[in-house]
């Protein structure tokens, strides 16, 4: 079946009047009569239909006493909801909670992740994301315990059998954050999250020189009802791209780099060997217990 023709921002701002409709206490129906809409309408406009004027969106938002900043936010999507591909800008740094990418990642179906130098957000270890977030030049200390549960909280969203392959650069492995502690504490967890049914962890070889994934991270993710789409970050901004045939370009990247990666089972063995290294002799058969 054909995918249903949808895109972020569309979606964003359709979960936006729903949730503004449901913190203000109301029915569809009770919203309707309000604004002496028709329930139909109504049902068109949050679900991304169209049919309404920007000042008919505003009295919406304003039967819902929606505050002033997520109003200007939806208002800014309304004439924007057909278009594919968003460039994100965040200012100094990102937001300490990802909207955008945390509203797509509770529906979608399967993740696909690469990185190349450090371990995938959606697989680090709390220790070891407070120490990224410590290294930032840009993110305000003040904002660490925040950022950590938001990002803690995104990775629950993957949680309930959403199929997650994550390919990751050898160097990345490698990468002391934090102390020895925390690098054999996060290479544990990798093993850890392994043993998952629905994860697959793939390592693309330091010894394999230049590689297919050489312009840099991104996250593709795919849906039961919408075309993919792939999520690519920098320091303060975000891009989500749709287009089709940005979506063919990065899933050669993805074939490639599934040519070029060691299997499950030798990926596994090189992140064995890695955590061996800095794992205490007397810790050896405990560990074996837990990751094999």
């Amino acid at each position: 079946m054909p995918k249903r023709i949808s895109t972020a921002r569309g979606r964003e701002f359709g979960a936006g009047l729903r949730a503004a409709i449901a913190n203000a206490g109301l029915t569809s129906r009770a919203v309707a009569e309000i604004l002496d809409w028709d329930e139909a309408k109504l049902s068109d406009v949050v679900n991304g239909k169209g049919g309404t004027t920007q000042l008919e969106v505003a009295a919406l938002l304003g039967v819902c006493r929606a505050r002033a900043a997520e109003s200007a936010h939806l208002l800014s999507l309304h004439p924007e909801t057909h278009v594919r591909g968003w460039w994100q800008q965040h200012g100094t740094c990102a937001p300490i909670r990802l909207r955008t990418l945390a509203e797509n990642l509770a529906v979608a179906e399967s993740l696909t992740s690469w990185h190349t130098h450090m371990v995938p957000l959606f697989l680090q270890t709390a220790d070891y994301m407070r120490e990224v977030l410590l290294a930032s030049s840009t993110v305000p200390a003040a904002e660490l315990h925040d950022r950590v549960k938001a990002q803690l909280a995104m990775q629950e969203l993957l949680r309930g059998g959403k199929q997650c392959t994550y390919f990751i650069h050898e160097l990345a492995l490698h990468l002391h954050v934090g102390g020895a502690e925390v690098h054999a504490g996060q290479l544990l967890h990798l093993l850890l999250m392994a043993k998952w049914a629905n994860t697959t962890i793939r390592i693309v070889p330091a010894a394999l020189g230049a590689h297919p994934g050489l312009a840099g991270p991104f996250a593709r993710l795919t849906f039961a009802k919408y075309a993919p789409l792939v999520w690519v970050d920098t320091e303060n901004s975000s891009l989500l791209s749709e287009e089709n045939d940005a979506i063919t370009g990065y899933d050669k990247v993805i074939r490639a780099l599934d040519e070029k990666s060691l299997d499950e089972a030798d990926s596994k063995a090189l992140i064995v060997r890695l955590y061996d290294a800095i794992c205490p002799a007397e810790d050896e058969a405990a560990r074996r217990r837990s990751v094999c």
